[in-house]
């Protein structure tokens, strides 16, 4: 699901992720997907952060079902476990090149404030994740975006 998202990104054969770290995440319950149909349409890895804040990320949602609110269903039922944890920021990062303009970057930039998120800062993938850094076919940063869930 991430193929279109990131295309560009990685370089050749690189991988995000792998098997073992999923299955890491779905043992301590911090994945949650979407079906329709009895069939997986999307994802979301929801983690705590520190006392008040929680992330989520690897958000994806089936190119065939975009468009039908899977996405966006998915973060609100990420803000909702979240605010019933009692944490009161929503926090995720937007991989993006450094040097260009990814379409598919832009549209989520842009689409994530509208469901409320502001960005509240950059940082550069090497400096805060040296190990994916070599697996970039071009340098990127990470923008941080934030949403206060008491409003």
């Amino acid at each position: 699901m991430y193929a279109v998202a990131e295309e560009g990104l990685w370089a050749t054969g690189a991988k995000r992720t792998n098997p073992e770290e999923v299955a890491g995440f779905i043992r301590a319950g911090q994945i949650a997907v979407a079906r329709l149909d009895g069939r997986l349409v999307g994802c979301v890895r929801i983690h705590e952060v520190n006392d008040t804040t929680s992330e989520f990320g690897m958000l994806a949602a089936d190119p065939v079902h975009r468009g039908l609110g899977v996405g966006r269903d998915l973060v609100r039922f990420a803000e909702r476990r979240v605010q019933d944890a009692g944490h009161d920021t929503m926090r995720l990062e937007l991989l993006v090149p450094r040097e260009w303009s990814h379409p598919s970057k832009e549209f989520l930039a842009d689409w994530y404030g509208r469901l409320g998120y502001t960005v509240t800062g950059v940082g550069a993938v090497e400096e805060s994740y040296p190990s994916l850094a070599p697996l970039l076919a071009t340098t990127c940063d990470f923008v941080i975006y934030e949403k206060d869930l008491r409003a």
